[in-house]
């Protein structure tokens, strides 16, 4: 249980901003350390969603995950848990026929319900609907020694709650191109499932998909195949989709010793192994999707019918929405040429950006420390560096690719990144500052 403060509210170890994967593998590492006999952790996390949800836009029914079932919530830190994927299954009823299944990759669609699952056994440290508005320092003398964290429901209700330490799960955002702008007609592919059913009872005639990922190879084979009589156009600035690197040794890029490698390595070192690597996770597509897609523009050739096009070495240059319809212009890279494609939707598969976590942190910000190209100084431990007045921590989940390498925001690592959270949290809290007096509260 929490402290009390002076005003008897709530003083926690640890407040959990955002309820991602991330921050749900956080929960259920301090849930199985109080279980465990280790001294208890105290904890909330704040999310702005009304229920758990991971990328709902994009849970195409055959979709299945890039990454292997045992990288889930816990394995890689205790494969003893019961909040395994594996036990998931059993629970489920399905364990005997996934095994059958001899695949190492499951449905996206059910890795959410596994999520889901796992979400519903922590609800308890969880509150929904709170879109956290700021992080305050609370000052003890000259030193910074907890965070009140301000929160604003749906209603407007606003609420505070004390911690000593704050994780910054903030996810992602999406990434438009250039003047382009999201409506009713231009689409980031993370809404494809929700904005595509407003096209019901609707006979669209022509998509465009800009990107080169596997969520734009995706997102081109839905609408491609929901739309038997539309033309679906990709736009790839390659000649064609390039298959990711999921060889053995590739793979161990995403290992935990991994991010020590990194973290030790000099500026250059890093720059290197990001290029080398990135073909592991950036701006690639499975190769059965590849071969899939290829198929079947070579299928229409065949028929003399042909509704998938790939504009390859292209570019969107602009869109415009003329009631409707959006003209989408795009321009050769080889000859300059322009395109106009008269369009029912663009969908822009053009990625994401890590969340800015420092809007939030206020005067904060300020006592953190940051390198020549203006970016956090994280430690190993995922804390950010700030100055010696700053007792309380601020740790981030996400957002440290330049210091922690390229899984610092993947499922990949996340069982054990959490696990090295909560160990420097509890490490530092030998040391921890007594509850301070208060006139926040949160219930």
């Amino acid at each position: 249980m929490p402290e009390p403060r002076g005003d008897q509210g709530p003083v926690f170890d640890l407040v959990g901003v955002g309820f991602g994967p991330s921050n749900l593998a956080l929960a259920i590492a301090v849930q199985e350390r109080a279980a465990a006999g280790g001294t208890p952790v105290s904890a909330v996390f704040l999310e702005r969603q009304a229920s758990f949800g991971w990328h709902r836009g994009m849970l195409i029914e055959d979709a299945t995950m890039q990454v292997s079932f045992l990288k889930d919530l816990v394995t890689m830190r205790n494969p003893t848990s019961s909040f395994s994927f594996l036990c998931y299954l059993q629970e489920r009823g399905r364990l005997i026929d996934f095994v059958n299944h001899k695949s190492l990759f499951p449905l996206r669609v059910e890795f959410h319900d596994y999520l889901e699952w796992a979400a519903a056994r922590v609800d308890d440290m969880v509150r929904y609907g709170q879109d956290v508005t700021a992080v305050r320092p609370v000052f003890d003398d000259d030193t910074i020694s907890a965070y009140d964290v301000e929160t604003r429901d749906r209603t407007g209700a606003r609420r505070t709650v004390r911690a000593r330490n704050v994780v910054l799960a903030s996810g992602l955002r999406p990434a438009l191109p250039p003047g382009i702008e999201a409506s009713k007609r231009v689409w980031h592919s993370r809404d494809l499932l929700t904005n595509v059913d407003d096209l019901a009872g609707a006979d669209p005639s022509r998509f465009v998909v800009v990107g080169a990922g596997q969520s734009a190879a995706e997102v081109t084979a839905f609408l491609h195949e929901r739309f038997p009589s539309a033309e679906v156009c990709g736009v790839l600035s390659r000649y064609g989709y390039s298959p990711a690197d999921d060889s053995p040794f590739a793979n161990r890029i995403f290992d935990p010793l991994a991010v020590d490698d990194y973290f030790d390595a000099s500026a250059q070192v890093k720059s290197m192994l990001l290029g080398y690597h990135a073909n592991t996770n950036y701006s690639v597509v499975d190769t059965d999707l590849i071969e899939a897609l290829y198929r079947r523009v070579y299928r229409e050739k065949v028929l003399g019918s042909q509704r998938l096009r790939l504009l390859n070495v292209s570019r969107l240059t602009a869109a415009e929405e003329l009631g409707d319809r959006v003209a989408v212009t795009v321009e050769s890279m080889l000859t300059g040429a322009r395109t106009v494609l008269d369009a029912d939707v663009l969908v822009c598969a053009t990625g994401y950006t890590p969340a800015d976590p420092f809007p939030l942190l206020g005067e904060l910000a300020g006592r953190c420390h940051y390198d020549d190209e203006g970016r956090a100084v994280v430690e190993r431990d995922y804390r950010i560096r700030t100055d010696a007045s700053v007792l309380a921590g601020i740790y981030l989940q996400g957002g440290t690719e330049h210091t922690h390498g390229i899984s610092s925001s993947l499922l990949s690592n996340t069982a054990i990144r959490s696990a090295e959270i909560l160990e420097s949290v509890c490490d530092r809290r030998r040391a921890s500052v007594p509850a301070l007096s208060g006139s926040g509260s949160y219930a």
